[in-house]
């Protein structure tokens, strides 16, 4: 090269300087958005490129399942149709959390950040989902809904939980696996499901988090290690016998007598000379008969739930053997009220609830027509006759004559607040729940309207009030009475009152 074309090339050089020159930018450290971004990227073609044994048969499939949901909805049907009320609550649970999640990201999660979806270079063609997703990637709405589903599910049973968690896990993993999703979104959606779970619970608590009933606690009760002393009786026509097989299995010492409905009473009184405590399994009527056996002897009672209705020992916090195996070989148990009624044509107890008027008449037409049409059937025919019924139920209430479509007595305060029974926070508060529905047209509205309104409203249908005892005047004799699912006939004058804290009952201890 000449002297002049090197001369040339170094004048062409910027000059070195100190100082910094002002008419250049800068270069810009990387914010921290970006940062998470770029490990956000480096994850996801990780994953891509990972082999992980048998995903490729397994995720891809799994991860269309879960669309719109329809694995979740299908494990809670499985769930429900167990038959264990825990877990038809931990499916409830579970599709609730899932529904409100859903809903929170379709209106604000994915309108909320507008991400694209991955590149789908890095991920091999056999995973990749056939229908790739057209929304927008931030959050992952299938990550909520796992999240959601198996969060609500645990927080009702624990066990549950544990089992339907590694399905939520493996769906949220294969949206990453497929292609669908970054891990940011995956991590961020679980967050917002796991989130609504809880939402759900701060709105409907949870049977962990709501009171135990049965105040107070007893301590002369025994322990019965493996059954021995016990006496259970056993309902034959209970709609659960496999619960009663199970604790036989459990307390292989207890005495176990299988006998019909209309021999309980006989079999429960021949028992009770040589047991140290009396358990019977069956529904609520059995239950009831079983406490007026366990009363007449002074004996603890052993409730397990093996009838349609349970609404006792579920209140009890007994739902199913093991519940019962605690409580029995520990001695745990506490005092629990029992309501009374009499009247001209009878007397009787009451565990959960007593009622005149639409029920009654609901239960007797109910059992007329069962033998007819079947039982489904003769709810539906049931219900109709008493709907269409144009003259309520007259007495004298609190001195003045009223019409009433149905008067109902709880024994304790039930914290549902409408006609239906809901759960009872302490079995021992001394007072009868009373809830009346006035007479007049059209009764249907007239209850649903009652049953809706809650009885601290002020429905113009519906009253209700908290009393130690009940008087109720001029009933017609032969009216029928429900009472714990049965039904018997009163007239005259009627009193209900209670006893309280005269039965001593086993519960976990648990839940003491």
């Amino acid at each position: 090269m000449s002297p002049l074309k090197s001369l040339n090339s170094l004048n062409s050089l910027k000059p070195f300087s100190s100082r910094p020159n002002l008419g250049s930018t800068p270069p810009v450290p990387p914010t921290l958005r970006s940062r998470l971004a770029a490990l956000d990227l480096r994850v996801f073609e990780f994953a891509a490129e990972a082999r992980w044994p048998g995903a490729e048969r397994i995720l891809p499939r799994l991860s269309r399942s879960a669309n719109h949901g329809v694995l979740w909805f299908a494990v809670g049907g499985a769930l429900a149709v167990t038959g264990s009320p825990r877990a038809r609550r931990a499916a409830v649970r579970g599709v609730a959390s899932l529904a409100l999640a859903s809903a929170t990201i379709n209106t604000l999660g994915k309108r909320s950040v507008r991400r694209a979806r991955p590149t789908l270079d890095p991920v091999p063609l056999v995973r990749r989902l056939k229908r790739q997703p057209f929304t927008t990637s931030f959050p992952s709405g299938h990550s909520a809904s796992a999240a959601a589903f198996a969060t609500g599910v645990a927080l009702e049973s624990r066990g549950l939980g544990a089992l339907v968690a590694p399905v939520a896990f493996s769906v949220a993993a294969s949206r990453v696996y497929t292609g669908a999703h970054f891990p940011a979104d995956v991590l961020a959606g679980a967050a917002l499901g796991a989130g609504a779970a809880f939402a759900v619970r701060g709105l409907v608590p949870t049977r962990d988090q709501m009171p135990a009933p049965g105040r107070p606690l007893v301590d002369d009760v025994p322990a019965l290690p493996g059954g021995e002393g016990l006496v259970m009786i056993v309902n034959n026509g209970a709609g659960t016998p496999e619960r009663a097989r199970a604790l036989r299995d459990a307390l292989p010492h207890a005495e176990f007598i299988e006998c019909a409905g209309d021999e309980l009473e006989q079999q429960l009184d021949k028992a009770a000379p040589r047991a140290r405590a009396l358990g019977i399994s069956g529904g609520d009527g059995s239950v009831n008969t079983a406490a007026r056996v366990a009363l007449r002897h002074d004996l603890p009672l052993a409730v397990l739930p093996g009838g349609t209705l349970n609404h006792f020992a579920y209140d009890l916090g007994i739902e199913d053997t093991g519940d019962l195996v605690s409580a029995v070989e520990g001695g745990h148990a506490v005092a629990v009220d029992v309501g009374r009624f009499s009247s001209e044509q009878g007397s009787g107890i009451f565990l959960n609830t007593l009622s005149l008027g639409a029920y009654p008449e609901l239960v007797r037409e109910r059992q007329r027509w069962s033998g007819r049409v079947g039982g489904r059937l003769a709810d539906v025919v049931a219900a109709l006759y008493v709907l269409r019924r144009d003259h309520p139920l007259s007495v004298q209430l609190h001195g003045k004559q009223r019409p009433l479509w149905l008067l109902f007595a709880g024994n304790c305060t039930y914290r549902r607040m409408g006609l239906t029974a809901g759960r009872r926070a302490n079995l021992a508060d001394g007072l009868l729940d009373v809830r009346t529905v006035d007479g007049g047209r059209l009764p249907g509205v007239r209850l649903l309207a009652a049953a809706l309104s809650g009885p601290l409203s002020r429905s113009p249908f519906h009253a209700a009030t908290r009393l130690t005892r009940l008087r109720v005047d001029g009933v017609a004799s032969g009216t029928p009475l429900a009472f714990d699912g049965e039904v018997t006939e009163c007239g005259g004058e009627l009193w209900v009152d209670k006893e309280h804290e005269g039965l001593r009952v086993y519960r976990p201890h648990s839940l003491l």
